[in-house]
């Protein structure tokens, strides 16, 4: 019966030697930076929808609609 690497684990490769291991790193870098993976779709501060910032008035697009209309505008514009 054939060896493998699941028989002998210290002749396994390591993960970090793994093709593409640093892109999928390098992209994930990346998310964890921005906090979200994909496309933005609201410019609003992540502040302005918490507790501090609707009691400050800080503009939401489910608050004020002049905010509303500008985060239009900008996904219309990518």
């Amino acid at each position: 019966m054939p060896r493998t690497a699941k028989d002998d684990p210290k002749d396994a490769p390591e993960p970090k030697d793994a093709p593409g291991t640093d892109e999928v790193q390098e992209q994930l870098d990346v998310e964890e930076e921005k906090g979200y993976r994909g496309v933005e779709v609201d410019s609003t501060p992540n502040e302005n929808y918490t507790v501090a910032g609707v009691t400050s008035g800080a503009p939401t697009p489910e608050t004020d609609p002049e905010h509303a209309e500008r985060v239009r505008q900008q996904l219309r514009g990518r």
